[in-house]
């Protein structure tokens, strides 16, 4: 026979022999697709989810409401008289206190009125005082004294008008502050009532907001409270005003807190995050990754019950901070489900594990 004949009918017997082997199972030739499917109803029955014991703890509930700084004083300084401004005394940004001089205007004829004034009094001060001794020898009747008396209180009242208005001359300032803004300059003539400057008094700050008419009743003057700023910084205070009138168009009311500025840094007009204190409940402090949903897309979380099933709880999202949210409306202790949660359907049989030993947990009505 030719033995390239040969060598072919070899190759063709070991391929034969090599895919035979495939088939046969090693325990017995049964090939795999004989057998019966695995069963993973009962793989599935109880799957594992990983839990932890969970505690509530007390938790300030917060209003965070959007504000801004605001001086706790600001007035503008206007002329009491008339007059041309002769003395500067300040510039912008100068701090004063109180009663400092910041402007002198012309005295006129102010001075040679108020002793005119004076004069006037003077002389009815003498006839009132001779209306007196008359009087008492009989000489002149009591009108005639009451006459004079009236002349006196009218003269006296002069001179107090001439004094105030030769004092009106001097502009000071009304409280201790910072000059803010000087609109005039020495050589200005004043009319009554014209704009000098601005003093503001950032010392103590206010930072004001408005807030719902749900908490307005929660809020009250005298609580602490506390403020962030736009630069990130906080600040602490006291509120000091809560109105009692809403705001027609909005229904919310103004709320001030008051806090130390003691280095004037900072300034009126900042943009302001106030947060009040509302209420202190007990929440539960969770990671976001806790949440889930139920098939109506109530957010909740899922806890492992005493028998070993799956409960879904409905939660109310309270607070959150830089290391999760705080959840509350939820019994007072839970075996949260921390892993697994999405892939467990409520009254599913579970089987609890430890979320960091990976330990199962024994369940007092687990059966």
């Amino acid at each position: 026979m030719n033995a390239s004949y040969v060598f072919a009918a070899l190759i063709a017997l070991g391929a034969a022999g090599w895919i035979a082997s495939g088939l046969l199972a090693k325990d017995g030739g049964v090939p795999e697709s004989s057998k019966a499917p695995a069963d993973l109803a009962a793989i599935e029955a109880e799957p594992s989810v990983r839990v932890r014991h969970v505690e509530p703890e007390p938790r300030i509930v917060e209003s965070v409401v959007r504000g801004r700084t605001e001086a706790s004083r600001k007035v503008s300084l206007r002329s009491e008289t008339k007059g041309r401004i002769v003395e500067l005394l300040v510039e912008e940004g100068d701090w004063v206190e109180k009663g400092d001089i910041i402007a002198r205007l012309s005295a006129d004829d102010r001075p040679a009125r108020l002793r005119e004034a004076e004069a006037l009094r003077e002389q009815r001060r003498i006839e009132f005082e001779a209306s007196q001794k008359l009087s008492k020898k009989g000489f002149r009747a009591d009108t005639q004294v009451a006459a004079s008396r009236a002349a006196l209180e009218a003269a006296e009242a002069l001179v107090t008008l001439a004094a105030e208005e030769l004092d009106n001359t001097v502009i000071r300032a009304p409280f201790a502050g910072l000059v803010d803004e000087r609109v005039s300059e020495i050589g200005d003539f004043l009319e009554t009532g014209d704009k000098l400057a601005v003093i503001v008094d950032l010392d103590p700050i206010l930072v004001v907001a408005q807030i719902s008419e749900l908490n307005h009743g929660k809020v009250t003057a005298g609580q602490e409270a506390y403020a962030r700023l736009v630069d990130g910084s906080f600040v602490e205070g006291i509120v000091r005003y809560v109105s009692s009138v809403a705001e027609p168009a909005t229904r919310t009311f103004r709320v001030e807190m008051e806090a130390g500025n003691g280095s004037f840094t900072i300034a009126d007009g900042l943009t302001a995050e106030l947060r009040l204190p509302l209420e202190e409940v007990m929440a539960y402090h969770i990671s976001p990754a806790n949440l889930t949903l139920n098939d109506g897309g109530d957010i909740g979380v899922k806890e492992v019950t005493a028998d070993g099933r799956v409960r879904f709880l409905p939660a109310q999202i309270i607070d959150s901070d830089i290391d999760g949210i705080w959840v509350g409306g939820l019994p007072e202790s839970l075996l949260l489900i921390t892993v697994g949660q999405e892939f467990v359907k409520d009254g599913q049989k579970v089987r609890a594990v430890d979320e960091e030993t990976l330990e199962p947990i024994g369940l007092g009505g687990a059966s």
